[in-house]
Formats: C-alpha cells, sequence, structure tokens
C-alpha cells in the first residue's frame, strides 16, 4: 500500500517541485528594453504603464525600459552595448536599421522563436506594407510596433480664407501648386506671412523624398537592400518638383525646412499645409488651435508614401528563459488591444488590421474619422529605404536632396553624385 502510495504522489511532487523551480526561475528574469525618445514626457509615461500593467500579469518578468536618446541615438548605444557585451534584451529601432543590426550578427531572428501555430498567426497578423521593412531572405528580423506613413495635415480655416473648399485638400501634385498660389500671403514688398506647404528637408528628408517618388511610379532600392536607384529619370523628376514649390512656384519657403519646427510653423499659421509622419496625429489634434484636415500624400503618375518607424528586435545572448520572456512581452505589446490603444494615445498606425476592429478603436474613429486615413493610405505603401550600411547611403541621398534645396547642386547632379557614392558604399555587399 506504501509502495502504491508513493508510486502515486512521485509525479505530483516532482510536478509541483517543476512548477516552484520554474517560478523561482522567472522571478530572477529582467529585460532591458531600449525605447528611443530623447526626453521624458507622455510617451514615456504610456510606456512606462505598459511596462508595469505587464510586470503585474507577469510577476516572474521585470522590464527595466531605458530611455536612450533619438533613434540615432538609441542604435549607436544599442551596438555599443553589443558589442561591450552587454546588449539589451529588446530595443525599438528603426525598420530601416534591419540590415545593419543583421551585418552586426546583433540580433535574432523571430522565426526560429516560434514554436506554436499561434505564435506563428501572430506573426502574419500585420499589415504587409509594414512587413517589408521586417523581413529580409526569408527570415522575419523586426517586429512592427511605432509604425508611420506620412500624410499631409491641412489648415482648414487657412483654405476658407483663400476661397478654397476647407473640407478639400489638394489630391495631385498639379493641385497642390494651383491652391498653393492662393493660400501663400505675400505683402507689397512681397514678404511671406504664410506659406502654402512645408516639406521638411531636414531630419529624415529621405523618407519625405520618398512621398514624392512613390507619387512618382519609383522606387530607390531593391528588396535586398543591395542597389539604389537615385539617378533614375523619375527620381530626378520627383526631386525637381519639390525645388520647383520654393524656386518656380514660389509657395515652399526656400533652402532647408526643419524637421522639428514644422509642427509649431502649422500650429502658428506660418504654413497652410505640412507634410510628416502620422505620428504626429495627437500632437496636431491637441495643439492646432483651428479646424484642421488630414489627407493622403497627393498623387502624380499614382499615390503612395513610404511606411516608417520603429521595430521590436531581440538581441542576441539571452539566456532561453530571457528569451521566451522578451518574446512575451513583444507579443503582449502587439496584442490587438494594446495595438489600438497605442494608436489612439500617439497616433502612431495600429499594426495589425484586426486592431482597427476592437471598440476602443471604431469609437475613436467614428469621433474622429482622421485618424484612418494613414491606415488607408497602406494600401499605396512601400519600403522606407533601407540597405546594408544604411546610415552612410542615406546621408548620401540626404546630401544630394539638401545640394538641390539650396542650390548648389541641378537635381540631376545631386542624384548622380548620390547614386555613384551609394554604388561605392554598396559594392561589397552584391
Amino acid at each position: 500500500m506504501r509502495c502504491l502510495k508513493s508510486r502515486w504522489l512521485a509525479p505530483i511532487v516532482g510536478a509541483v517541485a517543476m512548477v516552484l523551480a520554474s517560478s523561482a526561475m522567472a522571478k530572477d528574469v529582467e529585460l532591458s528594453f531600449y525605447y528611443p525618445v530623447a526626453v521624458g514626457g507622455p510617451i514615456t509615461k504610456i510606456i512606462d504603464g505598459y511596462a508595469a500593467e505587464f510586470e503585474k500579469e507577469n510577476p516572474g518578468i521585470t522590464i527595466k525600459a531605458i530611455y536612450a536618446g533619438t533613434y540615432q541615438d538609441t542604435l549607436v548605444k544599442a551596438l555599443t552595448a553589443f558589442k561591450s557585451g552587454e546588449p539589451p534584451d529588446i530595443a525599438v529601432l528603426l525598420s530601416t536599421d534591419m540590415f545593419t543590426l543583421i551585418d552586426e550578427g546583433a540580433i535574432t531572428s523571430i522565426d526560429g522563436l516560434l514554436k506554436t501555430n499561434a505564435d506563428k498567426a501572430w506573426l502574419k497578423s500585420f499589415y504587409p506594407a509594414f512587413m517589408a521593412n521586417s523581413r529580409t531572405s526569408g527570415k522575419t528580423w523586426g517586429v512592427p510596433f511605432q509604425r508611420s506613413t506620412v500624410v499631409m495635415f491641412w489648415n482648414k480655416a487657412a483654405f476658407k480664407a483663400a476661397g478654397l473648399n476647407p473640407d478639400q485638400a489638394p489630391d495631385t501634385w498639379d493641385a497642390l501648386v494651383a491652391d498653393g498660389q492662393k493660400l501663400t500671403k505675400r505683402d507689397a514688398a512681397g514678404n511671406v506671412s504664410q506659406w502654402a506647404v512645408e516639406i521638411p528637408s531636414t531630419g529624415f528628408p529621405y523618407w519625405l523624398f520618398q512621398g514624392l517618388t512613390t507619387a512618382n511610379g519609383v522606387q530607390l532600392m531593391n528588396q535586398a537592400g543591395t542597389e539604389t536607384y537615385f539617378d533614375k529619370p523619375a527620381v530626378v523628376q520627383a526631386l525637381q518638383f519639390w525645388v520647383d514649390l520654393s524656386r518656380k512656384d514660389k509657395i515652399q519657403p526656400p533652402g532647408t525646412i526643419e524637421w522639428g519646427t514644422t509642427p509649431k510653423d502649422f500650429f502658428e499659421g506660418k504654413t497652410a499645409i505640412m507634410w510628416t509622419s502620422t505620428g504626429n496625429l495627437t500632437n496636431v489634434k491637441k495643439n492646432a488651435p483651428f479646424p484642421f484636415g488630414v489627407a493622403m500624400l497627393p498623387a502624380h503618375q499614382g499615390r503612395g508614401s513610404p511606411t516608417g518607424g520603429g521595430n521590436f528586435y531581440l538581441f542576441k545572448k539571452m539566456t532561453p528563459e530571457q528569451r521566451a520572456a522578451a518574446l512575451k512581452f513583444v507579443k503582449w505589446m502587439t496584442t490587438p488591444e494594446r495595438a489600438a490603444d497605442w494608436g489612439i494615445q500617439t497616433g502612431y498606425i495600429a499594426v495589425r488590421p484586426d486592431a482597427w476592429e476592437t471598440p476602443a478603436m471604431k469609437q475613436y474613429v467614428a469621433g474622429f474619422p482622421a485618424a484612418a486615413v494613414a491606415r488607408d493610405q497602406l494600401k499605396y505603401a512601400v519600403a522606407e529605404l533601407s540597405t546594408h550600411d544604411n546610415q552612410r547611403v542615406t546621408k548620401a541621398l540626404n546630401d544630394g536632396i539638401q545640394a538641390a534645396l539650396s542650390g548648389t547642386k541641378t537635381p540631376e547632379q545631386a542624384m548622380k553624385d548620390a547614386q555613384q557614392e551609394a554604388n561605392r558604399i554598396l559594392r561589397p555587399y552584391r
């Protein structure tokens, strides 16, 4: 009898011991999470709130959020930490940093971590447009989170004052120029008090430029990240149009336009239209002192915008327990309900279609239809410029764009020089 009882109890005792051991092990799991924000404020409060909620639901896991500065700062810090042997476990970095992170051997692919059908279904749940900057060579390296497109905001009061329909944004390049002539305010001496449009040319000029090249029916790079097409005639034509907005049409400020101050110019009535990230949507909603609209970028040969923003990446050198916990956190952060909440609170696009079917998002869009514009633009969206040695290739293009806008080079020469530099940088990867 005693023998039977012992045999009956042994599996139970063993199972309890395993649960206790697992629980004890889980309590020791701490994940360092690099997140790109230069200063504190609403975004950090949202992330801190999510981390606290996750820890409450998963008491064995601690999330140590490290706010590491801009995207560029965060990438540098993450790679420096990786090379020193103490990398972050998780980081939100630009989707375009994918090739750089792969080449450095810093991150692990997501596919190999997925064990169940539910895991695999989760990875298939994101918008295909966002996955274009998350996959290469048949592997998935990034998980969409803080994603965006370029959209156009317009001041409805300024349109009405100019005799234009306040509820109709310019839908084509030609309409942008025609409306721009009426929206630009000049005094008798030619001094401008209100420009028609500002397309920023610092910070992310290549990204805004893709809003023009995509509409002109041309891509800037191949999917493998080994070739660029900066000197194609359609690319040069798109840059010429951007230059002409200030030089020929005189509806945009001359020279370069600061990314960071464009929303302020919009709020202060210095420009009637601005192109910027949909990530600015909540900012504009809270701070614009006038009725405004949000529209897809104007079309030319077609319509389109690059995607943008950040992905989750999982770094190497984690223990199996940390890796499992990291995947759990990323999955938790990208559930439909949380993706919807993140989009509502920040203005970034909820990254999966089922997030838009949640009650919270349906209610939000019903009261603020502009929130759905960037989502609807995804059907025309293309991958953001991303190549091997991406920072140097992007700099070559940015330098060319700014040279053309400042008048030191023609658009044709600027793009020819940028392509030659990109060829030189990418030759070893072909």
